[in-house]
């Protein structure tokens, strides 16, 4: 007798798995980490707890900035920035399930906009330039917001292209120390402004265009007659 193999049933994902899955994703997604934190996620262990450890560096900082100890020029300059990557990249490792894990992006990129502004104006950048960055930094996180939220992923190069969170602000703080902020702070912004701006417009434009043909392939199969259904699948039946 001969019998014929029964196909594997595919198993059914658990829906509160999935939904700790999505949820870790978008998290991890919203803190924006770039190259040096997604390396050194698999290499700290369990981490520290997300949501203490980054409020604590925003607060040293801000204790940093009300004190005075910030200095124009000099390594001191680069203390802020030291204190917020020993701090929030061992939290890397961490999956964000926590009751109050889901304030670990806002405090991210509350540390990052406060540490920028923090020692670009204790090395005396341009405010204008300070507001740039920090706008085409939020611009990027709004839009990594939104598409998540429609279930539309940005690509994992943006993240590292993006230098995360971690580089931008290690970029800063050395350009600051060194006494180049300006010239630093200028190069940065227009690569992230570019960078950013020109991934978001061309993904837009191309979804926009898989929808609209989406919609016009099913407008056509709506206005097809009966006929033409019938002899187009006679035609497949045929060829199959």
């Amino acid at each position: 007798m001969i019998t014929h193999p029964q196909a594997m049933a595919t198993p059914t994902p658990d829906p509160d798995e999935e939904r700790r899955r999505i949820q870790t994703a978008r998290i991890v997604a919203y803190r924006d980490d770039g190259p040096l934190g997604q390396a050194l996620s698999t290499r700290l262990g369990t981490g520290l707890t997300p949501v203490p450890a980054t409020l604590v560096a925003l607060l040293a900082v801000i204790a940093l900035t009300v004190t005075g100890l910030l200095e124009p020029g000099g390594p001191i300059l680069l203390l802020p920035v030291a204190i917020v990557l020993l701090l929030v990249l061992p939290t890397t490792p961490r999956n964000h399930l926590g009751r109050f894990d889901w304030l670990t992006p806002p405090l991210v990129r509350a540390a990052e906009f406060f540490t920028i502004i923090a020692v670009g104006l204790a090395a005396d950048a341009p405010k204008w330039l300070l507001f740039v960055l920090v706008y085409v930094v939020g611009y990027h996180t709004y839009d990594t917001v939104y598409r998540t939220r429609q279930s539309i992923w940005p690509p994992a190069w943006v993240f590292r292209a993006g230098l995360g969170w971690e580089l931008r602000l290690l970029v800063i703080g050395v350009g600051a120390a060194l006494g180049a902020l300006t010239p630093v702070l200028a190069v940065l912004t227009a690569y992230l402004f570019v960078l950013f701006a020109v991934e978001s417009v061309t993904s837009w434009v191309r979804l926009d265009k898989a929808s609209a043909q989406a919609a016009a392939d099913a407008e056509q199969d709506l206005e097809a007659s009966p006929e033409d259904a019938m002899e187009q699948a006679n035609g497949e039946a045929e060829k199959g």
